[in-house]
């Protein structure tokens, strides 16, 4: 701890995370949302798992997509927001050199993953509105675990190099890192080295993420609402519609406060350090929080399922 204020040390054991610098007296206040928000994801992705697994009707491709999104969600929340708590209850900021690239790589990869669940659950969209006769021989179990597998490998390969890179850097300048949790730019900006490369790598990657990604769900949606408007009657378009409503909210959700986030990070150099932390946060929490919110209240097996929970 002695080296936590020196100018010149080399490559430090553990890392000070400061929360949020600038609202430290707020801390405490901040971490009342934040573990509401955090048991709430827990308790409603664990929900969303229970009821698909004891419910047979719900043994398909949506909703094993959904399952995956709901592992992604707890696994995410889950390596940030105790380490969070940890430093706004018990002022508790140091965190190994190792322990802060490893939760360095959970948050990259798993984010990667959560986007490329979305494309998975809009080729899932796509192929029930414009194909529903071929659903089922499309969209197999066996073709569910493939793509499953895909966006697992996806995500852990793309964002290895993060934590490699940053292992090989010297750090010489300092161990504080004004966030509070170990994001992937706040780390190596404390390096005393040209960090270009993971600069660059990091900014293909999130191009990669939200460019990609996103243009492969706007295709899908763009011939599911044509096949829409082609649809005979009124009602049967508004139901058709419905089907694909939780998902367009779910995408807006994770999509939206992570591009204002990295386009604040990357080009608001004006706007405040605690801004851009706040606003992370929220990128990193949010979804996890409304997923299961979103999809339960919009998708009527589960929510009649979650009636009958509590009926009981």
């Amino acid at each position: 701890m002695s080296d936590s204020n020196s100018t010149e040390f080399n490559n430090p054991s553990i890392f000070l995370l400061l929360g949020i610098p600038g609202l430290e007296m707020a801390h405490v206040w901040i971490s009342i949302p934040l573990c509401a928000m955090y048991t709430i994801a827990l308790l409603g992705n664990v929900t969303i798992l229970c009821i698909v697994k004891k419910e047979p009707s719900l043994h398909e491709p949506m909703y094993y997509f959904l399952c995956m999104l709901a592992v992604i969600d707890v696994v995410m929340s889950t390596s940030i927001v105790p380490k969070m708590l940890s430093i706004f209850w018990f002022n508790s900021r140091e965190i190994e050199f190792t322990s802060c690239l490893t939760q360095l790589y959970f948050i990259h990869c798993f984010s990667m993953m959560e986007s490329g669940t979305f494309v998975a659950m809009a080729l899932d969209r796509y192929v029930a509105i414009c194909y529903p006769l071929r659903h089922s021989a499309v969209l197999t179990n066996l073709v569910v675990a493939k793509i499953g597998l895909v966006v697992l490998l996806r995500g852990s390969i793309l964002v290895l190099p993060y934590p490699l890179l940053a292992r090989q850097w010297p750090y010489c300048r300092t161990n504080i890192l004004p966030h509070s949790y170990c994001e992937h730019i706040a780390v190596v900006k404390l390096a005393c080295a040209d960090i270009r490369i993971s600069s660059y790598y990091g900014l293909f990657v999130a191009l990669l993420m939200t460019g990609v990604d996103v243009f492969f769900i706007a295709v899908s949606y763009t011939q599911i609402l044509r096949a829409i408007f082609k649809l005979p009657t009124k009602a049967a378009r508004l139901k058709t519609f419905g089907t694909c409503g939780s998902h367009l909210c779910a995408i807006s959700i994770f999509y939206i406060p992570g591009l204002f986030s990295f386009l604040t990070h990357r080009f608001g150099h004006n706007v405040p350090l605690h801004f851009h932390i706040l606003i992370a946060n929220v990128y990193l929490l949010l979804p996890p929080v409304l997923n299961p919110i979103i999809y339960g209240l919009r998708t009527k097996q589960i929510r009649d399922r979650i009636l009958q929970l509590f009926t009981h």
